[in-house]
Parts: C-alpha cells; structure tokens; sequence
C-alpha cells in the first residue's frame, strides 16, 4: 500500500536535516537525524570513508559547502517504516558533487538515518 503524501513530506523534512547540516558547515541538524549508531561509506577525493558517522560530521564541521552549494532531496522509496532518499549535491566545498543515499527507518514514530552511502562524481575528485 503506499503511503499517504503527508509521510513522503515527513521524510523530505527530516532529510532536510542532513542538507541544512550541509550548506550551513554544521552537523547540529544532522545529528538530530542520525542515530548514534549510524554507518557512513564512500570515496572522498578517491580515499574510502567507512565506519562511523562522527566523519561525516568532522567533514561537514570543518569544510564550508561554499556560495553555490546546492541541494535536492528525492523520496526514492517509502513502506510503512523505511524510507530510501536520494539527495543530489552540487558544489559543496566550493568544487564536489556528490549523491547521497540515506536509509532512514521510523522509529518511535519519528524518521532516523541508520545509514549514508555516497558517490564522489568522478569529474570532481582531486
């Protein structure tokens, strides 16, 4: 059964954490949908990140994302208590884009990310 608009603009609003988090330098928000146990897995600049999501945090704290940053966020897939976002980057840092892939899942009747994969678009890395 698919799942009422209302819950596909619940999903948007809480992956607007991880993006306000982004274009502002500052994981405060993020950390508001990130849960503590939360993975991360990519290549930065061709260097595999993967572990922890405190590294995402550390590169968002300590890179600016720059005057053009910009951002979408698209619901990819939506049940009952997952949800699939794809959220699009462009010019974070002043020079990368990325896609983002966030897996969230509901719980206590809020939308928490458990994990972050993404991919460097190869025409960005130094």
């Amino acid at each position: 059964m698919r799942s009422k608009i209302e819950e596909y603009e619940a999903v948007e609003k809480a992956a607007m954490k991880f993006v306000k988090s982004v274009a502002e330098g500052d994981s405060t928000y993020a950390k508001e949908l990130f849960i503590d146990e939360a993975v991360l897995f990519g290549y930065l600049d061709g260097e595999l990140e993967h572990g922890s999501i405190e590294q995402f945090y550390n590169n968002v704290d300590t890179v600016s994302a720059g005057d053009n940053f910009n951002a979408r966020i698209d619901v990819l897939l939506l049940e009952e208590t997952l949800a699939v976002v794809r959220v699009l980057e462009e010019g974070w840092g002043g020079r990368i884009d990325f896609t983002d892939a966030l897996l969230l899942l509901k719980m206590d009747g809020e939308w928490k990310c458990v994990a972050k994969a993404y991919n460097q678009n190869s025409d960005t890395i130094n």
